[in-house]
C-alpha cells in the first residue's frame, strides 16, 4: 500500500520553520507532492534536497519566491519530466510528471484567478492545457495514472463554506466549475468524494476572522484518478489538523 500526499506548503521555507520535517519523519509518506514551494534552487538547505529516506524532484518557478513544485518519493521513479513545453507554464514550475513503475504520477498546481479574474483566461488556459495532458498520459500509462494538486477550485457547493456568497469569486466561477464538471465526465474520479459524501472537509482557510478554527474553508486539493484505476485506490483523506499552511495535506492509499 502506498500513501501520496499532497500539499500546498504556501512557502517552504516557513512551513519548515513550522515543523515540516517533524510532520515528514512521523507521516511518512510513500509520496510527497508540494505545491507553492516559493524557493529557487539555490536558497534550498541540505535537508530539502535530501531528506532522509527520499528522493527529491523540483520545479520551481523562474520568478524568485513564487509557485513552483515539488515531491519527494521513497521509490525512485524511471524517468520525471519538468513541464509541459509550453513555456508560460513552465517557467512557473507547474507541472511534475513522475513515471513509476506500475503507475505515472502527476503533481500540478493551478493558477488562481485572481480576486479581479485577471487571470481567469490564464488559467482557463492552464485547464485545457491539463486536460489534454491527462488524456494523454492516460492512454500511454493503461489509466494507470494519479493527478494530485491544488486546483484552486472548490468544485462543487458542498465543498465551501459560504457557496452563495462566493457564486462570482475566483475559485468558485461558473468557468472554473464548468472546466471541473468537463473533466470529472471524462471520468477522472474526485478519489475524497468516493470514500467520504459529507460536507465541512476543507483543505484551504483564509487567514482571516479565525477561519480555520471556525472551519470556513474551501476544498480546492485534490487526488483525481480514472475511473479505470479506481479499484486500486484503497481511501482518501485530508490530514485537516496538520499545520504550517493555510492549505492542510490530502491524499489516497493505493495498491498499485
Amino acid at each position: 500500500m502506498l500513501k501520496i500526499i499532497s500539499w500546498n506548503v504556501a512557502g517552504l521555507r516557513a512551513c519548515v520553520k513550522k515543523g515540516f520535517f517533524d510532520w515528514l519523519y512521523t507521516a511518512k509518506p510513500d509520496v510527497l507532492c508540494l505545491q507553492e514551494i516559493k524557493i529557487s534552487e539555490s536558497d534550498m538547505t541540505d535537508e530539502m534536497r535530501n531528506p532522509k529516506g527520499y528522493h527529491t524532484y523540483w520545479n520551481p518557478a523562474k520568478k524568485k519566491g513564487y509557485a513552483g513544485t515539488a515531491v519527494f518519493t521513497k521509490e525512485k521513479p524511471a524517468r520525471v519530466e519538468r513541464g509541459i513545453g509550453i513555456g508560460k507554464f513552465d517557467e512557473e514550475g507547474r507541472f511534475l510528471i513522475l513515471h513509476f513503475k506500475k503507475f505515472i504520477l502527476v503533481n500540478a498546481y493551478f493558477p488562481h484567478a485572481r480576486r479581479d479574474l485577471k487571470r481567469m483566461d490564464f488559467k482557463l488556459e492552464y485547464n485545457d492545457a491539463f486536460l489534454k495532458l491527462a488524456e494523454d498520459l492516460r492512454k500511454r500509462s493503461n489509466s494507470r495514472l494519479v493527478l494530485v494538486g491544488d486546483f484552486n477550485v472548490a468544485h462543487k457547493e458542498i465543498d465551501l463554506t459560504n457557496s452563495k456568497q462566493n457564486m462570482k469569486n475566483a475559485g468558485f466561477t461558473s468557468q472554473e466549475r464548468g472546466w471541473a464538471d468537463c473533466f470529472t465526465a471524462k471520468g477522472y474520479i474526485d478519489t475524497f468524494r468516493e470514500f467520504v459524501k459529507e460536507g465541512g472537509h476543507y483543505t484551504w482557510w483564509t487567514y482571516r476572522a479565525n477561519a480555520r478554527k471556525r472551519n470556513i474553508g474551501w476544498r480546492i486539493d485534490y487526488a483525481f484518478a480514472p475511473k479505470e484505476f479506481m479499484p486500486h485506490v484503497k481511501g482518501a483523506f485530508i490530514l485537516d489538523n496538520v499545520m504550517g499552511s493555510d492549505h492542510c495535506p490530502a491524499g489516497i492509499d493505493l495498491s498499485p
